[in-house]
């Protein structure tokens, strides 16, 4: 116990948590038998990152830390040792200086590991430290020669005589042929590829567009669409079938949209695919949502809430009762914030149910339910359910329609906290959007306890941040003023384009957030079917910063740019 706290202490040095923290971390240990890592227990609790985790770790041992995203490791020293012993003891070689060898490694006291790699390089190995999932996505990157071997795939298909005739019109082909040529290797090593690239890119949706000569790969990452590979026409048939039997679709219905599902273990973690096919002029476009189910980056602190946000999310969400809703279009990060919420909630003491369409990440200690419309599991109907089941906490993966919205407002009456989502621009339009679902105002005055309506803002990549100055145009019509704004306090920065971010000068997302507390002010206009300028301009007496001032301030932290701003939050 006393070597935890000395731990603990390096956590509580560095400003990364407080004693409290470590006081609620080690209760819940004991809680647990004791089986638990202090500082696995702060990062499932979402109050450190498993770099934070790993850079002390390494600072208690006396250990380097190394960051392998921020590195670029040479082709020739990552292939000192072969790929099957860096996967198998989770290492790799990153530096070589005269006799010695640099090797990051989850375990650097794992002296088997060491002893292996001394006696097969001939080098003294000094060990550093790196999180797991760097080091897995470091060997990939290292000892792929993706283009080689894409390319390798796709002559073959260019080769393939015998498909010249089909020329990726599926309509002539038989469905016994389509089988056989969707499970022949060529087809089913280049649909893995396409898949694999996509975790590779850190996608969040892979797309197959069939043009009129060719099918386009296209990977969104952070999301932008990016091209990915050109596959040959004639492929298209057998690599679309392929994809459709791995999501346990209809390979003969090419005329009507289809949903499936591919789970997929890659780099040993496990991966879940949401597959959709849409017919189309030149063949069925297919997109497939990554969802990446064993490592979702929760925690609020990681959000990119603002300090006075922060804390008055953070007040919200230990309520006891009421209904919190979070707003914004489809991929705004709406999920992640209530994941996040969830894990900052799931205390141990508490009985917390979701009931999601599909449930796209596992969080330990939390019963979750998948929507099942076929099976007669809609939202409202597992909703029921679940407040047979003695809940605390209750989360509504979406609020579709009056009967949902009204159990999950009655369960907020009722003495339980529950979180939902809706799609709404920003946070006062949630009130009318519940009423135009048939939500009496006088419910919606009485349960709703915050509206937080987000969007995701691209990040500055660190890399290659440099100082710039900014059009004049842009910042007016972000709604800055250049006169007021002191140069010699305020830099604004964008990436130059590097290795890192693959040339676009962004690297990673972070949210942009506009929280509407429901105030008694806020509750007299519901009820008196105030407009949502109305709402809105009360929220901001409240202390309401909309999604452009807390763009603004991103932009001013140099954590985002002017531009990225504009595209994401137009300010007309």
């Amino acid at each position: 116990m006393q070597q935890l706290e000395r731990i603990g202490e390096l956590f509580v040095r560095q400003g990364l948590v407080t004693q409290a923290d470590i006081a609620s971390a080690l209760e819940k240990q004991k809680q647990l038998g004791g089986h638990k890592q202090l500082g696995d227990l702060l990062v499932s609790m979402g109050l450190i990152t498993e770099k934070d985790r790993v850079r002390v770790l390494g600072e208690h041992w006396g250990i380097e830390f190394i960051d392998l995203a921020e590195v670029e490791i040479p082709y020739e020293v990552a292939t000192l040792v072969s790929q099957d012993l860096a996967r198998r003891y989770k290492v790799l070689p990153v530096q070589v200086e005269g006799n010695r060898l640099k090797l990051a490694m989850k375990n650097p006291l794992d002296i088997f590991a060491t002893d292996e790699i001394r006696l097969i390089t001939g080098k003294e190995v000094e060990p550093m430290i790196a999180t797991e999932e760097d080091i897995l996505l470091a060997i990939t990157e290292a000892y792929r020669n993706d283009g080689e071997a894409v390319g390798d795939v796709l002559k073959t298909f260019e080769d393939d005589v015998s498909l010249d005739n089909h020329r990726g019109d599926d309509e002539n082909i038989s469905i016994e042929e389509l089988k056989n040529l969707s499970e022949e290797a060529p087809v089913v090593k280049l649909a893995n590829m396409i898949i694999a690239k996509g975790i590779l890119e850190k996608a969040s949706d892979i797309h197959m567009e069939p043009a009129r000569d060719c099918l386009k790969i296209r990977y969104r990452v952070d999301g932008i669409l990016l091209d990915g590979l050109v596959v040959p026409k004639k492929a298209q048939a057998s690599l679309t079938s392929r994809i459709k039997i791995m999501a346990d679709m209809d390979i003969a219905e090419k005329r009507a949209p289809q949903d499936g599902r591919i789970s997929a273990t890659i780099e040993r973690k496990q991966y879940d695919f949401r597959v959709s096919t849409l017919p189309a002029v030149f063949g069925e476009k297919i997109v497939m949502r990554v969802l990446d189910k064993s490592n979702i980056s929760v925690g609020l602190h990681k959000l990119g809430l603002l300090p006075h946000t922060f804390e008055m999310f953070e007040s919200m969400i230990m309520r006891t009762y009421g209904i919190i809703l979070v707003t914004g279009p489809t991929g705004s990060g709406k999920s992640t914030t209530l994941y996040s919420c969830l894990a900052k909630v799931n205390s141990g003491e508490k009985n917390i149910l979701t009931i999601e369409d599909p449930v796209e990440y596992e969080l330990s200690g939390i019963t979750q339910v998948g929507v099942n419309n076929k099976a007669g599991m809609t939202f409202a109907a597992g909703l029921r359910s679940m407040l047979r089941q003695d809940p605390d906490i209750i989360m509504v993966g979406e609020m579709r329609d009056q009967e949902t919205a009204m159990i999950a407002i009655e369960a907020a009456l009722t003495g339980h906290l529950v979180f939902s989502t809706l799609h709404t621009n920003d946070a006062p339009g949630a009130v009318a959007r519940l009423m135009d679902m048939g939500v009496e105002p006088f419910l919606i005055a009485s349960a709703t306890i915050g509206v937080m309506a987000q969007r995701l803002l691209r990040k500055v990549c660190e890399k290659c941040k440099q100082p710039y100055e900014p059009p004049r145009d842009a910042i007016k019509r972000l709604g800055m003023n250049l006169d007021e704004i002191d140069k010699s306090k305020v830099t604004f920065f964008r990436g130059r384009g590097c290795d890192v971010c693959k040339g676009s000068g962004y690297k990673g997302r972070v949210g942009c957030y506009e929280l509407m507390p429901v105030t008694d002010k806020v509750r007299e206009l519901i009820l008196a079917h105030a407009s949502a300028y109305a709402i809105r301009e009360a929220a901001i007496e409240a202390g309401m910063k909309s999604l452009k001032e807390d763009a603004m301030e991103k932009i001013l932290l140099g954590v985002t740019t002017l531009e990225e701003s504009l595209r994401v939050i137009y300010a007309g």
